[in-house]
């Protein structure tokens, strides 16, 4: 991890699991708050406490809400850790359910940044399929679209005015379609709202309109590596505010590609230098709340 942090020319990495990924899928309470306390510790002492670069995502036990809301204090307060990930596929309710809003109102009241990750897929309508390429491509951007709508269509961030969540590992083709899809569901089928606990639109705001003013605001965010053909479209209709570059490393890619990734993207003439600067590092160090402007 050093040696490539050195030659990729990376100054800051946030890191997430791999096989936390499916943390939400852990059935027992007691077992999963040991698990994420255990991960947490192992993370902090294995990668951050040796090298200040390292800074570790937090793995909280959604199952108890309570617990959930006492470990992302702990990691926060006590390890000096980033934030929290979120699963998106495993727990028993969508993750705008109102179980889980004393989780958004801690990770509020600390300033702390929530993502959700891609990469649990079970139960997705893909699991008689034969080739995990297949499995891999669509589960991905499918996790984390749930959870995005979820999250928006429940008005969580309307709830948590100064909630930040990122939706990462899924390219950006799925947000665009979301962007369409989402708004145009949501005017066919406005939903009623007696208790105003959904989604709060400003007058002559369309549902996309309201996601990419919470891009702009640094809010809402999406993962990407680079090399997306779409990233081009996707900035000029949302602002690059709305993006942030992950290398993945070292699941999938090694030293060369990933270099490859980010000469490509700063290659793109569409976009600008601000634009990259934005998408390579400010983006990032916003919403993680990095002492340093480069990532």
């Amino acid at each position: 991890w050093i040696d490539f942090l050195d030659k990729a020319g990376i100054e800051t990495t946030v890191l997430y699991p791999t096989g936390g990924l499916a943390c939400g899928r852990i059935v027992d309470p007691d077992f999963a708050i040991q698990t994420c306390q255990a991960y947490n510790d192992w993370i902090t002492d294995e990668y951050s406490d040796k090298d200040g670069r390292f800074k570790p995502m937090a793995l909280i036990p959604m199952q108890e809400p309570e617990a959930a809301v006492e470990e992302l204090r702990r990691a926060i307060k006590e390890l000096g850790m980033v934030g929290a990930m979120l699963p998106s596929t495993g727990l028993p309710q969508h993750i705008g359910a109102k179980q889980y809003w004393p989780i958004y109102e801690e990770a509020e009241r600390l300033g702390a940044a929530l993502a959700v990750h891609g990469g649990a897929h079970q139960d997705l309508g893909m699991n008689t399929l034969n080739v995990f390429a297949a499995v891999h491509a669509i589960g991905h951007p499918t996790g984390i679209m749930i959870c995005l709508a979820s999250m928006v269509f429940n008005g969580i961030f309307d709830q948590f005015p100064r909630l930040k969540v990122a939706f990462l590992e899924g390219g950006v083709g799925w947000f665009i379609m979301a962007l369409e899809r989402f708004a145009g569901s949501h005017w066919a089928f406005n939903p009623i709202d007696p208790r105003e606990q959904l989604v709060k639109l400003r007058d002559g705001e369309g549902l996309n309109d309201y996601m990419v003013r919470l891009c702009r605001e640094g809010r809402l965010l999406i993962g990407v590596e680079g090399d997306e053909p779409a990233l081009v479209h996707a900035v000029k209709t949302v602002g690059a505010e709305g993006f942030l570059y992950s290398s993945d490393f070292p699941h999938e890619v090694n030293l060369e590609s990933i270099r490859h990734e980010i000469e490509e993207l700063l290659e793109i003439e569409e976009l600008t230098a601000e634009d990259k600067e934005k998408i390579l590092s400010k983006n990032s160090a916003a919403f993680y709340n990095l002492s340093s402007t480069a990532v």
